[in-house]
């Protein structure tokens, strides 16, 4: 018989007490997890024990207490013999993160078990247990044993070797094995089966997200299910239902209606057999409790080999893109855009930069608060007053693990996902896939749109952004006849109300880009339209213009556009709105895998803050009287003869050598104008080269010599106080209420800022 919980007045039935309990969450969430154990795995409560105490406690870490224990049969229970399994289990809202890990896992070591788990029930990890020392880092695998195979040594050793890079490669296999499942049987072609899978992905997340059993979607349950759909149709009547599967992707389509991922009358376009197919292929994994980094990675790994060539120029490669966000090491609260997205690279692995600062943090917290509770008073302290001061803490941590709760809207992670991180692609298909590919990393999707780089639209818009992450397309060109249309302008007068509340006045001035401009040629926009057409060029200015002044950016651009003489103008430009805070050569070969054959650059800028703007301008103004004085006996002459008018007017051919040689004078002046304004606006430009990037032609792994590089750029740009983030440090509190604050202090004077309640009333 299944085991049940059963809740009535808020209490819950505990199938190991046999009694009605008020329980914490963490006791609710156990209570679940042994029906777990019991209903999935066919263990018996006879072969479990809950509140187990473990020896070896040390300071600062509370009670050694393991919350379920699992022997292999009862005789091992009731003889105190070394468990197989050892649970923890924390709140349904707190993330499980792999250093709050530790303690159970060595817990699970000093009772001799061979797994640890830990779990909230929407997310839950299994590790390999290091016996007979504290482990230095956790070994996470994909599962624990059922009571089936629990006293078959081979089998458990199989497990315990299914580690979670292997369950990396096998998901990433899979997905690949889905992918060909399409293309033999629905004659896809390679890039609409991909579009094929995400649906399907789409609908599994869906499913499993929303599903409170947390179950999985099988095969079996979409056949149960899709006999239940034509049941019900059967005795309503109903004659003309949609298929069950295209029925689940309606219901999908309307879930992820505001994310604008599907057309409203699009459909599966593979056959039912094919579906079913796919979901059995992917059965094994619950892509709502699948670890981010597990999932997001083999989705990498399979966008990587399923687009490679014909759209690997959507595709920055890993290690560039690593270094790059290293340089420009975003921080928190600081609002990120890549203005040609592609497949998500950079934003995903900003938003992943600064979670992982954000967690590392919070993480300093929970041990701040151990140490404070857990001191030698409490060492002194009977059982029962230990226990209350445990509940304390598990109260305190709970309250401080809501900033790291995604649907907690003022939490730092939600704030980080929802309001910091924006980018668009041109390409529909792109678009989505990046979307797709930040659900699996952890989210951050909302901001992403399938939109022009070069045009407004929701909060990409101008002098917004602190920082600037692209790769934009090369070698491309805006035709001249390109104008702006009415297709370009958002009507959707429901999320305009939304976007106007959000942003202001400044959205509505950002939208007049466009409604300003219908008509009119695209390139009139930018400045460096009259200049040149090459799109990585305007994408320079497209990005500086969405900066902040002091905002800085990485872009990746052929280098070309360093030492071409034709370019010398867009230079210029450049230097006239920012600095250029590193410029690095990379070899060829990095971007050779990905299907590019042009030798590219890594330019870094910071945007003129105000004061910078003010200042260039009052030394590019000097220099450009004071050389145009200097040069004003030589060009006055030619200026007076060259207006001349009538009889006194210059002949023909001497009107044209004058007019060469005034050419030859302005050119001149030009020069030594610029001269002039690098000479008093002078800052140092590091320039490195690199010969190894990390990837070599064929996209296999080399030396990587931007790692060391990005190092010793943080210590010249700490050391030379290059920008600052928002705050320097955040404190928390609680009131007697049980409020929780969180207050943001700024500068080394320590000013404090106003107080923000993020968990409480």
């Amino acid at each position: 018989m299944e085991c049940e919980i059963k809740i009535k007045d808020n209490k819950i039935f505990a199938p190991l007490k046999d009694k009605w309990l008020v329980k914490t969450p963490e006791e609710e969430v156990r209570q679940k997890y042994i029906c777990n154990l019991i209903n999935h795995y066919s263990f018996s409560l006879e072969q479990m024990k809950q509140e187990v105490t473990v020896s070896n406690s040390s300071r600062g870490q509370g009670r050694a207490q393991a919350d379920i224990v699992v022997w292999k049969n009862k005789e091992d229970k009731n003889e105190d013999n070394s468990p197989v399994i050892v649970v923890e289990c924390k709140a349904e809202n707190i993330t499980i993160r792999e250093e709050d890990c530790f303690q159970g896992s060595n817990y699970a070591s000093w009772a001799g078990a061979d797994f640890f788990v830990t779990t909230n029930l929407k997310e839950t990890r299994v590790f390999k247990v290091v016996k007979g020392k504290i482990p230095k880092r956790l070994e996470e695998i994909i599962d624990i044993p059922d009571a089936k195979i629990v006293n078959n040594e081979k089998k458990i050793n199989e497990l315990l070797k299914q580690t979670k890079a292997f369950t990396r490669d096998e998901f990433s296999r899979v997905l690949l094995q889905c992918h060909n499942i399409i293309r033999n049987n629905d004659k896809l072609s390679p890039e609409a089966a991909f579009d094929e899978i995400s649906k399907v992905l789409f609908i599994k997340i869906r499913y499993e997200r929303d599903n409170n059993e947390a179950q999985i979607f099988s095969k079996k349950r979409f056949v149960e299910n899709r006999k239940n759909y034509h049941k019900l149709n059967s005795e309503m009547g109903v004659t003309d239902a949609k298929p069950f599967y295209q029925q689940l992707f309606e219901k999908t389509k309307q879930d992820f209606e505001k994310d604008d991922l599907f057309a409203q009358n699009e459909t599966l376009r593979i056959r039912e057999n094919s579906f079913e197919a796919i979901v059995e292929k992917l059965e094994k994994y619950n892509l709502s409790t699948t670890s981010d980094d597990v999932k997001g990675i083999a989705f990498e790994k399979f966008l990587g080999k399923t687009f490679r060539g014909e759209l690997g120029q959507f595709f920055t490669p890993r290690t560039i893109v690593d270094f790059m966000v290293e340089v420009l090491d975003p921080q928190e609260g600081e609002i990120i855009c890549d203005p040609a997205c592609g497949s998500g690279g950079f934003l995903i692995k900003a938003f992943e930069y600064v979670r992982y600062k954000i967690e590392q943090e919070i993480q300093e917290q929970k041990n701040l608060i151990r140490k404070t509770y857990y001191n030698e008073e409490y060492d002194k302290c009977s059982e029962d007053n230990k226990a209350i001061v445990q509940l304390k803490v598990d109260d305190l941590l709970q309250k401080l693990e809501k900033e790291l709760d995604i649907n907690n809207p003022k939490s730092r992670i939600r704030e980080l996902s929802y309001d910091c991180i924006f980018g668009t692609d041109a390409n529909p298909r792109m678009s989505r896939t990046a979307k797709m590919n930040m659900i699996m990393h952890g989210d951050g999707h909302g901001g992403v749109h399938h939109n022009d780089g070069l045009l407004n639209v929701n909060g990409v818009f101008e002098n917004r952004f602190d920082i600037i992450l692209t790769n934009p397309p090369f070698g491309s060109r805006v035709e001249k006849s390109l104008k702006i249309t009415e297709a370009d302008k958002y009507t959707d007068e429901k999320r305009i109300a939304m976007y106007k509340k959000r942003y202001g006045k400044e959205y509505e001035k950002a939208m007049r880009q466009i409604t300003d401009n219908i008509g009119e040629p695209l390139l009139s926009l930018y400045e460096t339209g009259k200049m040149s057409t090459l799109t990585e060029v305007l994408f320079i200015e497209r990005s500086l213009r969405l900066l902040k002044p002091g905002g800085r950016m990485g872009i990746v651009l052929p280098e070309g556009v360093l030492n071409n003489s034709n370019l010398q103008k867009i230079r210029y430009f450049v230097e006239s709105k920012a600095k250029i805070i590193l410029i690095t050569s990379i070899p060829q070969d990095v971007f050779i895998a990905s299907g590019a054959t042009v030798k590219p650059s890594l330019l870094f800028f910071k945007k003129f803050t105000e004061e910078e703007a003010k200042q260039w301008a009052t030394i590019a103004s000097k220099a450009k009287k004071d050389i145009e004085k200097k040069y004003e006996p030589q060009t006055k002459p030619i200026n007076e003869k060259l207006a001349l008018r009538g009889k006194e007017a210059p002949k023909a051919v001497e009107k044209k050598k004058l007019r060469k040689e005034l050419k030859t004078l302005q050119e001149r002046i030009a020069t030594e104008i610029k001269a002039q304004i690098k000479n008093d606006f002078d800052y140092q430009i590091p320039i490195a080269e690199v010969e190894k990037a990390g990837i070599s032609t064929t996209g296999s792994k080399i030396e990587n010599e931007l790692e060391p590089l990005a190092k010793e750029f943080k210590t010249y740009r700490e050391t030379n106080h290059l920008w600052k983030g928002k705050f320097d440090e955040i404190k928390y509190d609680v009131d007697n209420e049980g409020n929780f604050y969180r207050q943001l202090l700024i500068g080394a004077e320590q000013i404090a800022q106003e107080p923000e309640v993020f968990y409480g009333k």
